[in-house]
């Protein structure tokens, strides 16, 4: 496994939270069944003090996974914007603020073909996949319940080839700019998951998503916003695609 630690970048840090720019290719927590870095490694080693903020993930067999300081994540080919919680206190208030959609995300993508509409919103609720157990779906795809989900999506630039977006989700489900973009025939670009025997368009080696940004409210209620800047290979994709956009 290619050891990506190196590449963490912080955005913004102060005594109670860090926004980390998580570089694609790294997993966010140990998944207790394979041994590789993780951005749990990086938080202990710059910021010991968090060892014991968060909640652990209980396995079948009663043993726990540490998630030190986290509150939520990213895919593993997902890059960008991340918060991580420096306090059990701001752990908590965060914890709050995800849980009543009080948070603003801003995902930046490319996907395959010419996205039909500037401006598109999916409300489908998503549940687990009936076919794939690693995939989630919309109805009636899926087995078991479903939950509520809502993304807006804009297109930036758009070609027959791919298009350059960008996507705001409204809620927070597993994998859901991903399953709502293959929802409308557009999967991201590269996804090995949703878009399954497609090549790699411009040049991309991981799924092309970026959490570009993320607007959240400190300790003592000011707002703030992270952004975490294009990575290299999504100028260069975007640069392409300007040349026929």
């Amino acid at each position: 496994m290619t050891n990506r630690l190196d590449e963490v970048a912080v955005i913004l840090e102060n005594d109670s939270v860090v926004v980390v720019d998580k570089p694609a290719g790294l997993v966010v927590h140990a998944d207790g069944r394979t041994k590789e870095p993780n951005l749990c490694d990086w938080v202990l080693d710059n910021y010991p003090q968090a060892a014991g903020v968060g909640e652990p993930i209980e396995k079948k067999d009663g043993s726990l996974i540490e998630r030190p300081g986290i509150v939520h994540r990213l895919d593993r080919g997902t890059s960008g914007a991340l918060i991580i919680a420096r306090t059990a206190e701001a752990h908590a208030d965060l914890k709050r603020q995800f849980k009543n959609r009080e948070v603003q995300k801003e995902y930046a993508a490319f996907v395959y073909g010419r996205l039909e509409g500037w401006r598109i919103t999916v409300a489908e609720p998503l549940g687990r996949s009936s076919g794939d157990f690693r995939r989630y779906a919309v109805a009636p795809r899926v087995r078991g319940k479903t939950r509520p989900a809502r993304t807006i999506f804009s297109a930036n630039i758009s070609t027959d080839e791919a298009s350059y977006i960008t996507a705001y989700p409204q809620t927070g489900r597993t994998h859901q700019i991903r399953v709502h973009l293959e929802h409308l025939h557009h999967p991201v670009v590269c996804d090995s998951l949703y878009a399954s025997g497609q090549d790699c368009l411009l040049g991309f080696a991981r799924q092309a998503l970026h959490a570009r940004s993320i607007t959240f409210r400190l300790p003592g209620d000011r707002e703030i916003t992270a952004e975490a800047e294009l990575p290299a290979d999504f100028v260069r994709a975007k640069a392409r695609l300007d040349t026929v956009g």
